[in-house]
């Protein structure tokens, strides 16, 4: 694997955990589990995104080019799909240690593109 992208996996795990222990200390085991299940979702999306996007060594401009759209494409279907099956299927959700759990995992992006800029 990238170790790029093993670092931004491993953030974004880490950033998870720290979310889910906050939101568990101060809401309960459901705030817990629900800032968990919102930073999961991220950590997925991003995982089919680089599953799709990164296969393979292409060096072709076009193919590199749909490959990244396909990625975009899979991580905002499992994203979408993650959010839809937990609001459905998930009773005790808390709102917002849900999506700071999943804002957690997009914060990462940003700190990767800092990293890089160094």
């Amino acid at each position: 694997m990238n170790p790029e992208v093993r670092w931004v996996l491993t953030r974004q795990g880490l950033a998870t955990l720290c979310i889910a222990a906050i939101s568990g200390y101060a809401g309960g085991l459901d705030a817990a589990v629900s800032a968990f299940v919102g930073g999961a979702i991220g950590i997925l999306g991003a995982a089919a995104y680089v599953w799709r996007a990164m296969r393979g060594a292409e060096t072709d401009p076009g193919k590199v080019y749909r490959a990244q759209l396909l990625g975009e494409a899979y991580k905002y279907a499992v994203v979408l799909g993650g959010f839809a099956l937990v609001f459905l299927r998930f009773r005790e959700l808390a709102a917002l240690p849900l999506f700071l759990g999943f804002g957690s995992t997009v914060a990462v992006y940003w700190m990767a593109l800092l990293r890089t800029r160094n």
